[in-house]
């Protein structure tokens, strides 16, 4: 019995002398997307405050390409020791379930959920030689030329976004994708596609340059950066429901002290207010939250996704 207390005894000083030097090297943190993306822009507002929080450095390893799944996996894979973590979005952890058949991992099994991130602001952005001042008038000129308008994606959510555009409101326009959202941007500047919905992270410098129109943002409200564009709710579809968000994760199996430490460091540095302005900036809005709130919300998207995809008539590959 005396040796039975002396194990459990040793067991838990070994567990609390691992949460008192946690962390104790580098922390990586994979992101979905590449540099210049909305993902990135956000981690670099976030990463000098949960450094300093966290008393290591935090590198951002992009892993771009196969609609996130790639990153997502890599994640999946890494020891749960609280070295290495994941920033998921609504493209691999909801929309790559909805999309193939069979997914390399599973969402809900295969992370740990820590903490919702925050809410991007996305707007359908055209080409300004696109006959088009407003979206009422892209509507009506996807419809006068059928399967002639090009769109662009660079990420899952994208692909959900605009099927279920074109399904609401009977669209048929050509689709062209690409491996991440900035590689749109050059062919979108010269016209090669006509259209995109994606964050404003780079896009904005060319509206105000006039090179490109920002027609509409899918939020259910008008954003503050972009005041004189209405959502997409003021324009007659109140049916669109897809919502871009971002969370932290760590693989299956991490312990919990750890996930309270990153979960608590992460809520205070997401409700700093020079932290609030500097990812408006970036029509970033930040939404902490405790790991079962987010663990219910990558269920209910994954729901959510799906049935999306199943309405528009997307297929699974």
């Amino acid at each position: 019995m005396k040796r039975l207390a002396f194990v459990v005894m040793a067991v838990l000083a070994a567990a609390s002398a691992t949460a008192q030097t946690y962390p104790a090297k580098p922390i990586r943190i994979v992101i979905p997307f590449g540099a210049g993306s909305g993902t990135d822009a956000v981690m670099r507002v976030l990463v000098p405050h949960l450094s300093a929080a966290m008393g290591q450095p935090i590198v951002i390893d992009p892993k771009p390409g196969a609609d996130g799944a790639i990153s997502a996996s890599e994640a999946a894979r890494s020891a749960p020791d609280g070295y290495t973590f994941y920033i998921g979005t609504g493209g691999p952890l909801a929309a790559v379930p909805a999309l193939r058949k069979n997914p390399p991992y599973d969402s809900v099994k295969d992370f740990t959920p820590i903490t919702d991130v925050g809410r991007y602001t996305v707007f359908l952005f055209v080409n300004a030689e696109v006959p088009a001042k407003s979206f009422q008038d892209f509507v009506t000129y996807v419809r006068a030329n059928p399967g002639k308008v090009a769109y662009a994606t660079g990420n899952p959510s994208g692909i959900v976004a605009w099927a279920q555009i074109n399904s609401l409101l009977g669209l048929k326009m050509l689709h062209v994708p690409y491996k991440t959202a900035p590689q749109v941007m050059p062919d979108l500047l010269t016209n090669r596609v006509q259209a995109v919905i994606d964050s404003p992270a780079v896009a904005l410098t060319h509206v105000k340059d006039g090179k490109l129109r920002a027609l509409v943002t899918t939020l259910s409200k008008r954003s503050p950066l972009l005041p004189e564009v209405p959502s997409i709710h003021e324009v007659g579809v109140p049916e669109f429901t897809i919502t871009n968000w971002a969370g932290l994760l760590g693989p299956a199996g991490l312990p919990r002290d750890i996930v309270e430490r990153v979960n608590r460091e992460f809520g205070v540095v997401l409700r700093k207010p020079e932290v609030v302005a500097d990812l408006a900036k970036s029509a970033f809005v930040p939404s902490p939250s405790t790991p079962e709130q987010f663990g219910a919300l990558i269920k209910e998207q994954i729901q959510s996704y799906g049935g999306l995809l199943r309405a528009a008539g997307v297929q699974p590959d």
